[in-house]
């Protein structure tokens, strides 16, 4: 599993790690980590309009981990 930590960077920047991430590998579950709403909102949309399931857990500190899974 890959785990990509996009906290500190604005969009699109978050949005443009998961599409790199998944076109290197479209299968394995992936865990991206951000840290703030808009990021967190684009990265599941993006996730969700190529089939990945997406699950949101909070962190310490304002973080949210995004499981993403293929469906």
């Amino acid at each position: 599993m890959r785990e990509i930590d996009t906290r500190g960077l604005s969009c699109p920047q978050p949005v443009l790690l998961f599409h790199e991430a998944a076109k290197a590998d479209a299968q394995s579950p992936m865990d991206i980590l951000v840290d703030n709403e808009a990021s967190r909102e684009n990265v599941t949309r993006a996730a969700t309009k190529l089939g990945w399931q997406v699950t949101q857990k909070d962190e310490e500190s304002g973080v949210t981990r995004l499981l993403l899974r293929k469906e």
